[in-house]
């Protein structure tokens, strides 16, 4: 590629890992077709990132910007995994203080895009300022972006914005197509503080999406047109601005030859044991952390259910988070050797490629969800917060997974809804279609092909703007 053909992109994430990895795939596949990428994250966000090949790891800069010191987080808190959920907006308060030395480096490296998340409403201006291209990129699916409606909704200047969280419940008036994408009402009765109404000291994360879509050049959403072209088709409705579609993103990891460490092959051992197919893996991933009763119904369900399962815990968010949640009494005696509770890091692609992974019971984190599908893995569904229960609605609707009965009021399950959905899913003839439609997917979201094609079709729009902008 022509040095004068070379695009310079930023990459700003909000700060949660879920965030962090779908632009830092994104930022891989930029790279390999011969453009420059500048990552830029806090310096433990950036420590912790997966480990990148050699012959990635000399073309991505990664630029580290210490977050600002505020008196409500702990000194090492630059992540969502750091703290507890009500301490969150403290973290995107600090974050909004990154203003200043984010302008130095766009003056300093004058890139000609940045690409950026739903947190960072401020960012407008100073890109302006030093005549860079913004486009907000989306780990979020476009149903979730579709169903929060156009900038006048989001930023609260609509006279009809939904007011109460039942408004959430059932498809919007701008959607013009049938659809039972929604939140439940204790999704949104969970969330309602944070994502729509906001407090005293911090805007809503709907009038920080408002703004962040307003103020974009280009919108990218990690979608793709074969599995969701109508929501695609609405975002560009909605926002009059050119929508583009970056693929799935399905994670991909490196690792030395020889690091395959202690950990893993415990696992494994463990995993070859168990009969084909027969393994229920548990994983919420690194933001959901259940309640009290909310475990106690997992576990209690896990064992009734008889089968074999791999179940990795996350008790604790952060040095803050003083609600410790315990395992039922006796629970690890009456399950050992039959199940494994994991309370620290596990390997969930290698633990998803294994032949005795039968189903995934998972939060619907939608990095999750395309790991389960590159592997075949059915789902199960069981949601905690932000988007996951929109995204556990579209896998209902596509018949992708199965969700967990539960009470619409308070969210609340029993053990027996656990084990006949797990049951169900896994290994009866009623639960066939998500063992079916699972594998069906798998060419939608993980072909290197289709992936290659949004890459290239996203950056030969990007370079028309750039030269656009020049001319």
């Amino acid at each position: 590629m022509g040095e004068n053909n070379k695009l310079h992109i930023v990459m700003l994430p909000w700060l949660a890992f879920g965030h962090m990895i779908p632009y830092l795939e994104l930022s891989k596949l930029i790279v390999q077709k011969g453009h420059k990428v500048s990552f830029v994250s806090t310096p433990r966000n950036i420590d912790r990132l997966p480990k990148l090949p050699p012959s990635l790891s000399s073309l991505i800069q990664f630029v580290k910007l210490p977050l600002p010191h505020t008196n409500n987080l702990p000194e090492n808190a630059q992540a969502t995994v750091d703290v507890p959920v009500d301490k969150v907006k403290y973290l995107k308060l600090a974050f909004d203080g990154l203003q200043e030395p984010l302008s130095q480096f766009l003056e300093e490296s004058t890139p000609d895009w940045i690409f950026y998340d739903y947190a960072i409403y401020w960012l407008a201006p100073i890109a302006s300022k030093f005549n860079v291209l913004t486009a907000f990129f989306s780990i979020f699916t476009a149903p979730l972006l579709g169903i929060s409606g156009p900038v006048s909704i989001l930023k609260g200047d609509d006279q009809e914005t939904r007011t109460k969280p039942e408004d959430f419940t059932s498809s919007p008036k701008w959607v013009p197509f049938e659809s039972t994408v929604a939140f439940r009402l204790f999704e949104i009765k969970r969330i309602f503080k944070d994502s729509v109404t906001g407090d005293e000291e911090n805007v809503s994360d709907g009038f920080r999406l408002g703004i962040a879509l307003e103020n974009s050049h280009v919108i990218a959403v990690r979608s793709c047109y074969e599995f969701e072209s109508e929501w695609l088709k609405l975002l560009e409705d909605i926002h009059q601005k050119p929508v583009f579609p970056v693929g799935q993103l399905p994670t991909t990891t490196y690792e030395n030859s020889n690091d395959e460490d202690n950990t893993w092959r415990e696992i494994k051992e463990w995993l070859d044991k168990q009969s084909k197919g027969s393994v229920v893996y548990v994983a919420f991933g690194s933001e959901a952390k259940p309640s009290q009763d909310e475990l106690t119904a997992i576990a209690l369900g896990l064992e009734l259910s008889g089968l074999p399962f791999f179940w990795v815990l996350r008790t604790r968010r952060g040095e803050l988070d003083t609600e410790v949640i315990e395992l039922p009494k006796g629970f690890e005696e009456r399950t050992k050797g039959h199940g494994i509770v994991c309370t620290s890091w596990a390997p969930q692609l290698k633990i998803l490629s294994h032949d005795s992974v039968g189903g995934f019971l998972t939060h619907s984190g939608w990095s999750s969800v395309v790991e389960a599908i590159q592997f075949g893995r059915p789902l199960v569904l069981l949601t905690f917060l932000a988007d996951q229960g929109i995204n556990a609605k579209v896998l209902v609707e596509k018949k992708i997974g199965l969700l967990i009965p539960r009470n619409e009021e308070d969210g609340s399950f029993t053990m027996e809804a656990v084990a006949k959905s797990l049951n169900m899913v896994i290994n009866e003839e009623e639960g066939r279609i998500y063992r079916d439609t699972i594998k069906e997917v798998n060419g939608l979201f993980c072909d290197p092909v289709r992936q290659d094609y949004y890459v290239d079709n996203l950056l030969t729009n990007l370079q028309i703007y750039t030269s656009q902008k020049t001319t």
